[in-house]
Parts: structure tokens; C-alpha cells; sequence
């Protein structure tokens, strides 16, 4: 009998379990071994702070931002006073999962297929073991759904598990080019450009030897890797060699509900905690994995199904007005590509940069200067009203 099986062991997944190993759970760490999600792959220091990330998970530290718009406007925006770090998700997933295991998680590798319960209530995970391909069971008393946007565990447990939104993200890792006007390994691209995507945007992110190129849509019909192939002839990135391409959903905003009442509670993409306008996961799958295992541990000791409820009490209590704004913006912005320009030339003021770096370094609205604030409302109006011409550099 464990006290907690986590099932997936992505970033959220393997900081639940190691979490609660730590706390001196018995935890069960079910993952499938062999995928790797597509991600940019972008950590805040704060992440690389808060959950003691060592250097050799880093493969880069990017120190500017470069915003490309419909027009080929480029804003580059420096990174004062910080850094932006880059993972390799192939490396880091396992360095976490490992790292739980070595606090005392069992780790299992095989195929989620359902709960079960027996007479008295009690759940049992159902996998196929990927070696053996046999399926096994896992007898626990809470169990932890990370595994992901389209998750099979919110599904059959979670009211409005089945009906999260998303976008699809997909991009393609490539050898890394020497650097270039159109390259630079310390410079991330962001592209608000229809023609990349209509709804989201296309980023080339340097990930050391290598580099993760991509896009992201929520609406059918689009071609996404054709989509990928232009924003690489764009960047001058077609001749380079590609080493893998990955897909996968992202999802649009936090459930409205993460714990079935009972014995099942959700953490990161499971749990929708991606940040809108951004589309950043990493921290926010870490931080829900945290919430997660806080809660289940809550739950274990008092006896209380409602304590599961803590896992978004906490991680909303930190983080909805960050999400709120980030969403705000996104619906503002992210409408057409005339929004999108206006959006690029909002990010030339030095206001709206330092906040928006601050805020994305320690992960909290910055509310020191509330002049700036002021400042950043009025040329945010002007600009979506047309008051301040979307040529204006």
C-alpha cells in the first residue's frame, strides 16, 4: 500500500514524488519513458533558486529578448540585473526523476490505463509495464494526476477534466548555428507573426549546442510543421540539421477544480498551469507539483478529503493575478496581426521592459513603482486605440 502514486514523471510529476519522499511518504512515481515534450525550455531564476537546479542542468543563460513583429519590427530587450537559463528537456525531466528516486520514490516506467477501487474505496492504478508489457497494479491511498494537458487521469476523475482548452505547440530541436545577425546563443526570438502562427507565436530558443525552433496554434487547419519550416527560412536556420520534432497540447488556463473530493488530485498541465500570453510551464508544473504534494500530505494526515482543495488554494493564492494579467494581454494582443504590431512597439518602452523582466524573474507583479504601472496603463491604451502609431519606434 503506498501513501501517494504520482502518475507521470514530467517536471510537476517527479517534484510531487521527490517532495513527498522526502516528508517520508511511500510514493510510487509512474512515468512513460522515451517521450520528450516540446518546450522552449526557458527557466526564471527563481525556479533554478527555489528548487536547487545545478548548473549542469543549464545548457545556456540567455541575456536578451528579441521581439519580431508581422512587419519584421525587432525590439531587443536586455535582461537587467538577471538571466534567462535554458534546459534541455531530454536531460532534465530525467535529472528530476532521478532525483526523486533518490529520495525514495519507487519508480515504475509503463502506460497509465485506469483507477479501480475495491470494495471499501480504496484506489488501485492500473499500468502496462513498458519492459515486460504485462499490467500491474499500484494499491495507494491518494494518487496524483500529472500527466499532462490531455490527462487521462482529470478525465475520469475531475469534473471538467475532458474540456480544458489548449493550443498545439510543436517545434523541431536543430543544431546550433554560429552566431549570426539572425543567431545569437544568448538571444531568445519571439515572433508575433500571423503567417507563423495566427493565434500564438513562433520562438527560436538557444539551447547551447543546439536550438529549439517552433510555433504554437489552437486552431485546426494550420500546417504546423510548414509553419515551422518559414519561421526557420525567416531566422536562416533551414540549412541546419534536425535532430528530433516533437508535438504536444498546451494548455490555456488553470481548471476551475483539481481534486475529484475523494482520493485524486491534479498537478501542472493536468491541472491547466500554464501561463497565458507566455505559454511558460516549467516553473509553474514545479511550483503545482509542490501545491500537490503539500496537499496530499494534508490529506494523509488529517483524514480529509477537502484538504486535496489546498493544492490550488495555494498555487492561486501566489499566482492568479499574474495569470490574469498574462491572459488579459493575450486577449488583447494576440487577436491580429495589427494588434500583434502594436504589441511589438509597446515593448520599445524601457517601463514595460523592466517590469516585465522582473516579473517574470521572481514570478510576481512588481508593485514597487506604481508610476510605471500608471505610465504602462496609458500607452497600453493608446496603443490598442491607435492613439500611438504602430510605426512609431
Amino acid at each position: 500500500m503506498y501513501d501517494v502514486v504520482v502518475v507521470g514523471g514530467g517536471p510537476s510529476g517527479a517534484t510531487a514524488a521527490e517532495d513527498l519522499a522526502r516528508s517520508g511518504k511511500k510514493v510510487a512515481m509512474l512515468d512513460r519513458a522515451g517521450r520528450i515534450k516540446p518546450c522552449g525550455g526557458a527557466v526564471p531564476p527563481r525556479l533554478i533558486q527555489d528548487f536547487n537546479i545545478p548548473d549542469s542542468q543549464i545548457v545556456a543563460r540567455i541575456n536578451t529578448a528579441r521581439m519580431i513583429s508581422p512587419t519584421q519590427r525587432q525590439v531587443d530587450i536586455p535582461i537587467e540585473n538577471g538571466y534567462v537559463g535554458m534546459v534541455d528537456r531530454e536531460h532534465f525531466d530525467e535529472f528530476l526523476r532521478i532525483r526523486a528516486k533518490q529520495a525514495g520514490a519507487h519508480r515504475y516506467t509503463g502506460t497509465f490505463l485506469r483507477i479501480e477501487r475495491d470494495e471499501e474505496g480504496h484506489p488501485t492504478v492500473i499500468f502496462r509495464d513498458k519492459i515486460s508489457g504485462n499490467t500491474q497494479e499500484l494499491t495507494t491511498k491518494l494518487i496524483i494526476g500529472a500527466d499532462g494537458a490531455r490527462s487521462n487521469v482529470a478525465k475520469a476523475e475531475v469534473p471538467g477534466g475532458d474540456k480544458i482548452p489548449y493550443v498545439i505547440a510543436y517545434h523541431e530541436i536543430i543544431e546550433a548555428p554560429d552566431a549570426m545577425d539572425q543567431y545569437d546563443p544568448k538571444r531568445c526570438d519571439v515572433i508575433y507573426d500571423g503567417a507563423i502562427s495566427p493565434d500564438f507565436y513562433g520562438w527560436v530558443f538557444p539551447h547551447g549546442a543546439q536550438a529549439s525552433v517552433g510555433m504554437g496554434t489552437g486552431i485546426d487547419g494550420v500546417d504546423l510543421k510548414q509553419a515551422t519550416a518559414a519561421l526557420r527560412a525567416a531566422s536562416g536556420l533551414t540549412d541546419c540539421k534536425t535532430i528530433r520534432r516533437e508535438g504536444a497540447p498546451i494548455p490555456l488556463r488553470p481548471m476551475d477544480r483539481w481534486d475529484n473530493g475523494r482520493d485524486v488530485v491534479l498537478a501542472g498541465d493536468a491541472a491547466g498551469v500554464v501561463a497565458p500570453s507566455s505559454g511558460e510551464g516549467i516553473y509553474y508544473a514545479m511550483v503545482g507539483g509542490q501545491v500537490a504534494a503539500t496537499a496530499a500530505a494534508a490529506c494523509l494526515e488529517s483524514g480529509r478529503a477537502s484538504d486535496l482543495q489546498l493544492a490550488r488554494k495555494l498555487f492561486m493564492r501566489e499566482h492568479k493575478s499574474v495569470f490574469k494579467v498574462l491572459g488579459a494581454m493575450q486577449n488583447a494582443y494576440y487577436r491580429s496581426d495589427a494588434r500583434r504590431e502594436r504589441f511589438v512597439s509597446l515593448c520599445h518602452d524601457t517601463d514595460v521592459q523592466r517590469l516585465t523582466f522582473e516579473a517574470y524573474m521572481n514570478k510576481k507583479l512588481v508593485a514597487a513603482r506604481p508610476l510605471a504601472h500608471i505610465k504602462i496603463g496609458i500607452k497600453n491604451l493608446a496603443h490598442l486605440t491607435g492613439l500611438v502609431s504602430k510605426t512609431r519606434v
